[in-house]
């Protein structure tokens, strides 16, 4: 077997754990080097560890992860970035006039895959000491298609274009205003196409520092949709996108292949994987530590297989139980109880923008969740009732305690991760309860002794989401709490929510734009319509079924059930399904199909 040991430096305290792992290390007796310290940190040499995962249990801090493979995945060892640090097995064959899927949990090599395909981090095959350089690597892969790809990359015959994960962080580096940026970018001559498709031209005159995550997002994929390269490569395009703008996006990307260009997409929307992919490429393995690339399958099979947790052409089960959804969310253990909430018709007035909000209720037990475009309303509305803005009436509601975790998050608390848990749940942080509802779920474990203003953008959100659902409440309100999470991670995130709202029977609004996510959550829809930036109208609560059909059909997008998985599927535009569906009304999934 081979051992892959992963050490955390940054949970690693050495000093006030007086190095647990190096005293009760088994083999430390007869090899003094099993574990050494460097700089007052630990080294766990894999040839001489045995595996006993004594050190993983002593440590206080999580810092250790070691794992068993077979030895004959270690010959197809990618990259890895340093002593005991992530190891990437495999990679996925870029295709020209094929876009590819890249679906997995986050930490598990998607982004470095990207990185290594587009030239920007350079293949050491495991040996971070001596780097091989490119005759080897082309040797390495020779009778493949990779010979050839890598071929061009160290001749620099391949030309690139990469879309980031984080395009908060663009404004930081580049500067300037939208259309003058994309001009300079349009080597395609798509300019105006592309513009008019994802809305930008009302963006032309701004300048990039003063644009959203959404309207910065939409200027990143056109940039790099816009540039004259071989292969195009997008992660995470759908990150802080409505509906409609994430199909839009979608349909941007795929037009690439009709000029014969390899596009590789890593997504966690698995309706917009589905709906853009033509083939899917699995990442699994352990987050942080390793991950390996499966072999190439078809999109509606990809995505059934990393639901279902196994591998069969690998015969490789790498999650214990399926994600199952279902044709209407599971029935709660207990009946709805009493109106919790009622509210007449809500206005809220801005210099250019008014939100409507008709008369509606909520009863306690229940998950509303909301649908809308950006720009439409739905944060000021969830405001409102936080009560951090107030209608134009001034009219309060009530005294509910309120819990709310807003859209964006910044790290601003200075201290861990224990630390901010601990001020907000008090004495319930230490019971198995909250261990088991809150912390496991989200692996917020993982995390307790992270400063919090070191955490990346997914483990923030899983952090405020956290502390959002530890506060007591009548009221839990969650702004997009998927946003940076991964397929796993928001269906856990969704099972937390249920589990607290059935528990203490209280009520949740969740406002959210993957339509899967809302699918496995919410009992009713509120769904807001209207014209973004200008006016917004919040229709009231109503069922699952009904106000998909609503939303949807302001979307023009039909919807089908997986006959296995049961999840939802988008509809190809034009399809006869999909044409079907229009003409009858059921834009969610029509029932009597599914069986």
């Amino acid at each position: 077997m081979t051992r892959v040991a992963v050490l955390d430096a940054d949970k690693c305290k050495s000093k006030r754990c007086n190095r647990l792992c190096y005293r009760f290390c088994p083999m430390v007796r007869s090899h003094k080097e099993a574990i050494r310290f460097e700089d007052d940190r630990p080294v766990i040499v894999e040839l001489l560890c045995s595996g006993c995962g004594i050190c993983i249990k002593k440590c206080p801090f999580n810092a250790i992860s070691i794992v068993n493979l077979p030895d004959e995945l270690e010959k197809e060892c990618s990259y890895r970035f340093g002593q005991n640090t992530f190891k990437l097995y495999r990679l996925p064959t870029p295709s020209p006039g094929i876009v590819l899927g890249l679906l997995g949990q986050n930490g598990v090599g998607k982004t470095t895959t990207l990185k290594i395909l587009s030239g920007e981090t350079k293949l050491n095959l495991g040996n971070y000491e001596n780097p091989p350089d490119w005759d080897e690597i082309i040797r390495h892969f020779r009778g493949s298609i990779l010979q050839d790809y890598f071929q061009k990359i160290s001749n620099g015959k391949l030309k690139i274009s990469y879309k980031p994960q984080y395009v908060d962080k663009i404004s930081k580096v580049v500067s300037g205003k939208v259309g003058e940026l994309l001009e300079k970018v349009d080597e395609r001559g798509k300019l105006n196409k592309i513009a008019e498709q994802l809305e930008l031209k009302q963006l032309w005159n701004r300048p990039l520092e003063v644009l959203s995550g959404g309207e910065l997002q939409r200027v990143a994929v056109a940039a790099s949709i816009c540039r004259e390269a071989d292969a195009y490569f997008f992660d995470e395009p759908s990150s802080y996108l409505d509906v409609k703008q994430r199909l839009e996006v979608a349909r941007a990307i795929r037009s690439l292949k009709k000029d014969e260009k390899t596009v590789i997409v890593a997504e966690h929307d698995l309706a917009i994987i589905d709906y853009l992919s033509d083939q899917i490429c699995i990442f699994y393995g352990e987050p942080g530590v390793y991950g390996i690339v499966s072999h190439v399958h078809g999109v509606r099979t990809g995505i059934n297989i990393y639901l279902q947790g196994y591998i069969p052409d690998e015969n490789i089960r790498f999650r214990k139980e399926a994600i199952i959804f279902h044709e209407k969310p599971p029935t709660v253990s207990f009946v709805v109880g009493e109106t919790l909430l009622k509210w007449e018709q809500i206005e809220k007035t801005f210099e250019g923008f008014k939100l409507v909000a008709r008369p509606g209720k909520i009863k306690k037990g229940e998950i509303i969740g909301i649908l809308g475009p950006n720009g439409i309303g739905k944060t000021t509305f969830v405001k409102i009732l936080a009560g951090i803005e107030e209608a134009d009436n001034r009219k309060k509601f009530g005294e509910l305690e309120v819990s709310y975790k807003p859209q964006y998050i910044s790290a601003e608390y200075e201290g861990t991760v224990q630390e901010l848990l601990m001020g907000v749940a008090k004495e319930n942080f230490t019971s198995s309860w909250y261990k088991t509802e809150i912390l496991q779920p989200l692996r917020i474990h993982m995390l307790l002794d992270r400063n919090v203003a070191e955490l990346s953008g997914g483990e923030l959100q899983k952090v405020a989401i956290a502390a959002c659902l530890s506060r007591k409440a009548e009221l839990y309100l969650l702004d997009e709490p998927s946003a940076y999470l991964d397929v796993e991670e928001r269906l856990n995130m969704a099972r937390a929510i249920r589990r607290i709202v059935e528990t203490h029977n209280v009520t949740a609004f969740v406002v959210e734009h993957d339509v899967v996510a809302q699918d496995f959550i919410a009992d009713h829809l509120m769904v807001f319509t209207g014209e973004p930036g200008v006016k917004g109208m919040a229709n009231p609560p109503t069922s699952l079924r009904d106000g998909m059909n609503m939303f949807l059909k302001e979307m023009q997008v039909t919807f089908r059930r997986d006959p296995v998985t049961k999840r939802p599927r988008v509809n190809k535009d034009g399809s006869k399904l999909d044409k079907f569906q229009k003409e009858i009304g059921e834009y969610y999934y029509v029932r009597q199909l599914q069986k």
